[in-house]
């Protein structure tokens, strides 16, 4: 073959090295690990977006199938607030299908809910590495920080509401009278004590709320400070009307939380502005200096 035939046999049908011809449709595909972001079209973002929510959907699948493999050990565990409740001990208690398809269904819900959770911090791992290129290191530092701080909190909310559902069971059995015996179907315990780690888990993301309106000059600490009576008020009235179970323990395992976030919110958010004020003024020394030269 001469050296015309060969170089033809290098080039694409554009008159193009082969090899700029894949590293550009692999960069088409990840372009975030092979460009800069400000320099990416439109296109290339929407196709790194695509993949990496095809990434997030093939993991959920996983985790599904997972989940519903690990389903017994599911169900224990979210069994324990009713068979930790005062008027069961571990031997008696047990919940109680109406239909021969109830068992069935309850088990590939249950499996979606926990394959949602469990699939959660890969999700918004994708995410993250789709938006963090377009970031700037301060922002990037700042969204750790945010990140970190809602998945504790969503995570202790949680476990704040599986510690309190079994008092909020005993004040509901109570409450029915002497002569009503309690049997729970699987849908409606587990409806419940889901819906209940939800809310707990979403209502403890008010710091967080609270610090970024405060990091943002929306609200002063000063001003949330002015604000705490009618917001203590508020707090209680939100977390008995948001409870599902409508029990007084849920409605204080929520609210009392919540004021000391609203406090720590405060603090946090003196710091946040002191820190401001110093960069302010640093800024404005270093400005007059170089006017001054």
């Amino acid at each position: 073959m001469t050296d015309s035939g060969t170089a033809a046999s290098k080039e694409n049908t554009f008159g193009q090295p082969v090899s700029d011809h894949l590293a550009r449709r692999t960069t088409s595909r990840f372009p975030s690990k092979f460009k800069n972001p400000d320099s990416m079209t439109l296109r290339e973002h929407l196709a790194e977006l695509r993949w990496r929510l095809i990434a997030s959907v093939a993991v959920y699948a996983f985790m599904s199938v997972l989940a519903y493999f690990l389903y017994p050990h599911i169900l224990s565990f979210l069994e324990g607030p009713y068979c930790r409740s005062v008027v069961h001990s571990y031997k008696q208690c047990g919940l109680y299908v109406q239909g021969p398809l109830d068992g069935f269904t309850i088990r590939l819900n249950t499996s979606a809910y926990a394959a949602f959770l469990l699939s959660l911090p890969v999700v918004c791992y994708q995410m993250w590495r789709f938006v963090t290129p377009g970031l700037k290191s301060n922002e990037r530092h700042i969204a750790v920080m945010f990140s970190a701080s809602a998945v504790v909190l969503f995570t202790f909310g949680v476990y704040v509401a599986w510690l309190t559902f079994p008092h909020a069971l005993g004040f509901l059995n109570s409450a029915s009278g002497p002569g009503i015996k309690d049997l729970y179907t699987p849908q409606k315990y587990i409806s419940l004590i889901l819906a209940l780690m939800a809310i707990f888990g979403v209502t403890f993301e008010f710091p967080v709320f609270l610090v970024a309106l405060e990091m943002a000059g929306a609200v002063s600490p000063q001003r949330l400070s002015a604000w705490r009576r009618p917001a203590i008020v508020l707090i209680v009235l939100v977390a008995a009307i948001v409870t599902p179970s409508s029990d007084p323990f849920s409605m204080f395992a929520m609210a009392i939380p919540l004021l000391v976030f609203y406090e720590v919110s405060i603090v946090v958010g003196k710091i946040v502005w002191h820190r401001k004020k110093n960069h302010t003024k640093n800024d404005i020394s270093a400005s007059e200096s170089i006017y001054k030269a």
